[in-house]
């Protein structure tokens, strides 16, 4: 069964990890896709493995910069004219931060307000224009589990994540009345290119803290995002998804 048949998907932060993920599960799934990256290269590298897997798959690769509303605009049109509908929007272009507080530049910690939380409401507000005219859509967004417990170090990141479920909750009150839902996943520990490479000595205290005893893979947040994009959650909206095992930090 494909949850997404006929439907038109973006997606940010799209050429790795759970942006990659979310992409090869929507394909999977049915729909068309435009995944964004930060650079051609990527881009380019993630179509080249996406096509090599499916050459059927309905994909397309775009660049825009998520720090420019017409860029992004640009970029909403372009899958329209594409594919013929702009159905679902995946915001998960993000950097993460560690720094402490004494250490940090202030320019460190707009730059990551900037990408986490400014681009996420100028990719929301220009999928929301296309999405109200066509009768509706879903925004959906990348939160994180230190969004609801924070974490000892990089203010900016959890704050940044804060924001995103207070963006994500009062959107879905705001854009209810124009069929559109918005809902976010909270991902916990998930093995990423960053987590696959930590040492063992490393990953084994994580994992004592998580009670389903592993960390997540690309795949188990991909599924929740599908859950969200789908009509099995036709009455799901302002719901911020734990992905996490059960982790608690």
């Amino acid at each position: 069964m494909e949850l997404l048949k006929g439907k038109t998907a973006m997606v940010t932060g799209g050429t790795r990890g759970i942006g990659l993920a979310v992409v090869r599960t929507f394909l999977k799934n049915g729909a068309s896709v435009a995944l964004c990256g930060s650079r051609q290269e990527t881009v380019d590298k993630a179509l080249e493995q996406l096509k090599a897997e499916n050459p059927d798959y309905k994909v397309i690769g775009l660049c825009p910069d998520l720090q420019n509303p017409s860029e992004i605009e640009q970029a909403v049109n372009t899958v329209k004219e594409t594919f013929g509908s702009f159905d679902i929007i995946v915001n998960n272009a993000g950097v993460s931060a560690r720094e402490s507080i004494y250490d940090y530049k202030p320019e460190d910690f707009s730059r990551t307000m900037e990408l986490n939380v400014n681009a996420l409401f100028y990719c929301s507000q220009a999928a929301a224009k296309v999405m109200k005219e066509q009768g509706g859509g879903v925004i959906l967004n990348t939160s994180s589990m230190v969004s609801l417990y924070g974490q000892p170090s990089g203010v900016a990141y959890p704050s940044s994540k804060f924001a995103v479920n207070g963006m994500t909750k009062s959107l879905a009150r705001e854009l209810g009345k124009d069929n559109i839902r918005v809902n976010a996943v909270a991902p916990g520990v998930t093995k990423t290119d960053m987590v696959a490479a930590l040492p063992e000595a490393v990953i084994k205290p994580i994992i004592a803290g998580i009670p389903l005893g592993r960390v997540g893979e690309p795949e188990d947040v991909a599924n929740a995002f599908l859950y969200l994009a789908s009509d099995l959650a036709s009455y799901v909206t302002g719901e911020i998804l734990s992905v996490d095992g059960a982790a608690r930090t």
